[in-house]
């Protein structure tokens, strides 16, 4: 036994390894990518020693441990998160999210309902990742309206992707794997519905778990730029000038309120000499009129992305520089309050040549002390007055050092490119058509996805780098170097033989049930690509030692558990996806997704019976 023992130390190494790795990603002391980074050095400091080598005798080198940081799967997950980011930057979802939202109000549970649905039906037959990533904002924005934490949808939206994926043939690249070697060794082709009647009951039982326990076992976590810069709803005063062609030219007001301005209350109307006060009735507005409106900053932004003319015609009115193609260059929204003692005090924006001191233009003024009907030029500054300052990125960079303004600069954000916002959507259109059809794999799709949205101009490379999270790279990493080990030293192999061998003598139903929670507990540890490929052999193999007249239901309790993918976030990429957006810690996913596996396995186990005529 010590001899034995001695011989496969390195298996038993390597599981060590991993369990303190879970142990510590579980105690949330120290970072993720610290963790990571700390179990991939243990890795390599392992299999420099002598004796360690794989199950085979072979040494398992620094290439086999490091080469999860050129997984096609990993490369896919960074190259879709830029394509993500392209989406948010060019505004190209608010449209549908509108949409989708616009009947909240009326019925906010039935809204929420058809958004997972949707979830749920596309990501049957396309892969999950980028329909997570397009439902991202559609989610943050629903957790907005509920006045909920985004923490209470996120993860439910990744699992019902997951859910769909166990439905269809094509529903996750694990069912792929194992049809593959369900294929290669009993010669026969796995249908593409046919796992759909347990996947289904295994999907409803889930969905009714995410319902019921949801409230209870997930937090409510406000990120950090939620707790320092909440959504604001105070008003600013802002300035709207009709031109020729402008959006607003000819528009007349419906009892009262104008349709083009959603979200504003109309101050004034000033003609000339001649100013209109509410309320409004027989007026036709018309180039010349300056329109005073008290909004949101949100609603402001929104008029801004929405009619991009109107910005190009506000940027260029203050002496704003353009671009190439004659529209403004890439523009910020902040805020900026009036320090005291300013030097600005009881002076006008027009008469500060605020463009030309900041190289920002005044969008709105904001004063908590009255209600002002003036217009914007015309108003003589206050100490403790917030002024909306639209402006390239860098013109906010040198107002740091003022002593006349007080730069909030938690509260910038840029102003979406709604120019580009037709070619982020064909882009992204064309990415999910080309994958689901088959005409490229979702590695190629999603990199040149990525790819267009820079020579599109959908964003810069600045901000697709931004949206490369060095915590995804390293954990998954990591997690695939786990995977490596354990696949290599054959400890993942150990582990499965002994579930059939414990099971078996109390036959096949027992044995489907031990594969599944096998599988299930292991797909959270290693890959779900890997643990479909090491154990679909392994339950074909039990099945023909039982001499099972059909070995189709183990091949199927292997592809059900392999995507029981809930315990970590270490298990699946949509995981990975929603833990910044949802602000989870890994310790959520075990208490939320731990006993979402216990309860689909019980599901499983009671239903197979009645599915496998056992």
């Amino acid at each position: 036994m010590l001899a034995q023992f001695l011989s496969d130390w390195p298996m038993w190494a390597s599981l060590g390894v991993v369990i303190a790795a879970i142990c510590f990603y579980m105690l949330d002391r120290w970072s993720m990518e610290l963790v990571s980074v700390c179990v991939i050095a243990a890795l390599l400091v392992l299999f420099t020693l002598p004796g360690a080598h794989g199950e085979d005798g072979t040494p398992i080198s620094a290439q086999d441990l490091l080469s999860g940081f050129g997984n096609p799967a990993l490369i896919t997950i960074m190259a879709l998160l830029v394509v993500g980011q392209g989406l948010f930057q060019t505004g190209a979802l608010e449209g549908p999210t509108k949409v989708l939202l616009s009947g909240y109000d009326r019925r906010p549970r039935l809204t929420l309902l058809l958004a997972f649905l949707a979830v749920f039906g596309i990501s049957a037959f396309v892969n999950n990742t980028p329909i997570v990533i397009m439902f991202l904002p559609v989610m943050s924005a629903i957790a907005h309206r509920m006045k909920s934490s985004a923490s209470k949808l996120m993860m439910p939206l990744s699992f019902i992707s997951i859910f769909a994926g166990m439905t269809t043939l094509i529903g996750t690249s694990t069912n792929l794997l194992a049809a593959e070697a369900f294929d290669r060794i009993e010669g026969r082709q796995l249908g593409f519905f046919e796992q759909s009647p347990m996947g289904l009951v295994l999907a409803a039982a889930g969905m009714v778990y995410l319902l019921v326990f949801s409230r209870f076992l997930l937090p409510v976590r406000e990120g950090l730029t939620e707790d320092i810069a909440p959504t604001s709803s105070k008003q600013f005063l802002a300035q709207i000038e009709v031109t020729q062609g402008h959006f607003l030219e000819g528009k007349k007001p419906v009892a009262g309120m104008f349709t083009d301005l959603p979200d504003m209350t109309v101050r004034m109307i000033q003609r000339g000499e001649r100013a209109f006060l509410p309320p409004y009735e027989d007026i036709t507005l018309r180039p010349g009129d300056l329109v005073i409106v008290a909004a949101t900053r949100a609603a402001l932004q929104n008029v801004l992305s929405r009619q991009p003319d109107f910005l190009q015609q506000v940027w260029q009115s203050a002496g704003g520089d353009l671009d190439d193609s004659g529209k403004p260059r890439r523009l910020s929204l902040t805020e900026a309050v009036i320090a005291p003692g300013s030097r600005m005090v009881g002076r006008t924006v027009e008469m500060l040549g605020f463009r030309r001191l900041t190289r920002a233009v005044t969008l709105g003024i904001q004063r908590r002390s009255r209600m002002i009907r003036t217009k914007l030029g015309e108003i003589r500054l206050e100490s403790g007055d917030t002024l909306l300052l639209c402006g390239p990125p860098d013109a906010f960079l040198e107002m740091r050092q003022s002593r006349d303004l007080i730069l909030l600069e938690w509260s910038q954000t840029e102003i979406p490119l709604t120019t580009k916002t037709l070619a982020a959507r064909a882009i992204a259109l064309g990415l999910v058509i080309s994958a689901a059809s088959g005409l490229l794999s979702i590695l190629h799709a999603s990199v040149l996805g990525a790819v267009a949205m820079l020579v599109t101009g959908c964003l810069n490379y600045r901000q697709a780098s931004r949206s490369l999270d060095l915590r995804i790279f390293l954990v998954i990493g990591a997690a695939l170097a786990m995977g490596m080990a354990l696949e290599k030293t054959g400890a993942a192999s150990a582990i499965a033989h002994m579930v059939v061998n414990v099971a078996s003598p109390y036959g096949t139903l027992a044995v489907l049930s031990s594969l599944f929670l096998a599988v299930a507990i292991l797909t959270n540890l290693l890959s779900n690509a890997a643990t479909a490929i090491l154990f679909s052999p392994i339950a074909l193999s039990a099945a023909h030692e039982l001499n099972a007249s059909d070995p189709l239901p183990f091949l199927l309790a292997v592809i059900y558990g392999a995507n029981c993918s809930f315990a970590t976030p270490i298990a699946y990429q949509t995981n990975m996806l929603v833990m910044g957006p949802g602000h989870y810690r890994f310790s959520d996913f075990v208490r939320f997704g731990g006993p979402l596996v216990f309860v689909l396995w019980c599901v499983f186990t009671l239903f197979a019976p009645w599915r496998f005529d056992l």
